[in-house]
């Protein structure tokens, strides 16, 4: 019966793909889960090879496309929602349209207990947790406890991979078990000079005692230690040394792990996506990839849907990289700050339900470190006048910023003034918008529908 349902819900997203309404992504889904609201499960049982769920609040659709990357490399060819659609009705999208004896899926980090349960995953990839959408999420806290009280139902039957560098994260592995593994990064020289605003993990999970941090790389990932109780950072079995960041074009790093040490070639910018690649890696090593293997598989890694994507338009190169929180921002800021002045932006600040009602996240970002290297800002969405103001503040010239309601002819404004190279730095909804103009155009394929 569950079959035949889920026969149903393809035809009704094929049928909505075929009249341009779109969909494809999320409706079969939904039509499914309004069919049978145990579909999920009915249908991951079907999984011989079981599943692996990756959730984060940065970051788990790059880090579920890279170990996707990794699978394939070995012949491994996953039930995986691709398209980032990671609510309920997105997982069940996939298992519906995709045949396959190994589920993939990446999970929103809300209903990551709900799907875990209705799936049983023989592997879960916790990557980070930071402040973003609190009208949505509330606190960090919360989802932690969450995520603790789903180890302590899972332990004994699910292995976790925990970023040893996020305390929210890594005191999972309190409740997880054995067969809990984790990643981190070891390069000093990589540290932040101080401590972010964008700091969202203050106390100890163990005894509420402030933490003190060694170090801190991104937002409050790094090393810590709490000197009421003496819990510690774990080790990591997979880390990163040797770190090199080289703006756009990537990062090279030493990859270290038990089975010896790896020279990473990564073609994604940032520690943000390094973070990223220790998860995969670690992940891979745990579904009996070597890391090797993992570690070359990366190398021809690809930007997935607006995260350092590149599109040509005309004569432009738009490079794309999706803001949504400080943390996330921030290293986006970061890496720009690496590529040759000055630059040109089009910035799109939209707070729609997806992007979070509230945005005073923006006064959190370090615009600041970009003062000194503009040329032109454009700023649009449906709080442009806010976004500009917060860039005043940040001290950025206002001849040099202009707002555009219009999100449209903002960027087309902004390609004409560009010099070769335009950095689009949109929210969620903005750029799913940007996507569909450029899909319009011609300029690139449609990622997803829907």
């Amino acid at each position: 019966m569950i079959r035949v349902k889920a026969w149903i819900a393809r035809l009704v997203g094929r049928l909505s793909r075929a009249t341009g309404k779109g969909g494809g992504t999320t409706l079969p889904g939904r039509v499914l889960l309004k069919l049978d609201q145990d579909a999920i499960g009915k249908l991951g049982a079907g999984l011989g090879d079981g599943s692996t769920l990756i959730s984060a609040t940065n970051g788990k659709t790059t880090t579920a496309s890279m170990l996707a990357t990794v699978l394939a490399s070995a012949g491994r060819h996953p039930i995986h929602n691709r398209a980032g659609s990671n609510m309920t009705w997105g997982v069940a999208t996939a298992l519906a349209e995709q045949g396959g004896s190994e589920g993939l899926f990446e999970v929103d980090e809300a209903w990551l207990p709900q799907v875990a349960d209705q799936l049983g995953p023989h592997t879960i990839l916790l990557g980070n947790l930071f402040r973003d959408q609190l009208d949505r999420y509330g606190e960090t806290e919360a989802l932690a406890d969450a995520w603790a009280e789903l180890a302590r139902r899972s332990a004994g039957k699910t292995s976790f991979v925990l970023n040893a560098d996020d305390p929210l994260i890594a005191d999972i592995g309190n409740s997880s078990g054995e067969g809990t593994i984790y990643f981190g990064i070891e390069d000093e020289t990589q540290a932040l000079a101080e401590l972010q605003h964008a700091h969202d993990a203050k106390l100890c999970r163990v005894c509420g005692h402030e933490l003190t941090y060694d170090r801190a790389f991104v937002g409050h990932l790094g090393h810590y230690h709490c000197e009421s109780c003496g819990m510690r950072r774990p080790e990591p079995e997979v880390a990163a040394s040797s770190v090199t960041l080289k703006g756009m074009s990537g990062l090279t790093a030493t990859i270290h792990s038990p089975e010896g040490d790896f020279a990473l070639e990564l073609p994604l910018p940032g520690l943000y996506n390094l973070y990223n690649a220790l998860g995969a890696i670690a992940t891979a090593r745990q579904l009996g990839i070597p890391v090797a293997d993992a570690v070359a598989s990366l190398a021809s890694m690809k930007a997935v849907f607006g995260r350092v994507e590149r599109i040509e338009v005309g004569d432009v190169t738009l490079s794309i990289l999706l803001i949504k929180n400080p943390a996330g921002a921030n290293e986006v800021i970061r890496t720009l700050s690496l590529e040759p002045a000055p630059i040109d932006l089009w910035i799109a600040l939209n707070d729609r339900i997806a992007d979070g009602r509230d945005v005073s996240w923006i006064w959190d970002a370090d615009f600041e470190m970009l003062a000194e290297r503009l040329d032109r800002v454009t700023c649009t969405g449906t709080r442009a006048s806010e976004l500009a103001l917060r860039l005043k503040y940040a001290g950025w010239p206002a001849e040099k910023t202009a707002v555009v309601d219009d999100p449209e002819v903002a960027l087309d404004q902004a390609l004409a003034t560009a010099d070769g190279q335009l950095f689009a730095l949109p929210t969620y909804t903005a750029l799913l918008d940007l996507r569909n103009l450029l899909a319009d155009r011609g300029n690139t394929e449609r990622y997803w529908e829907g």
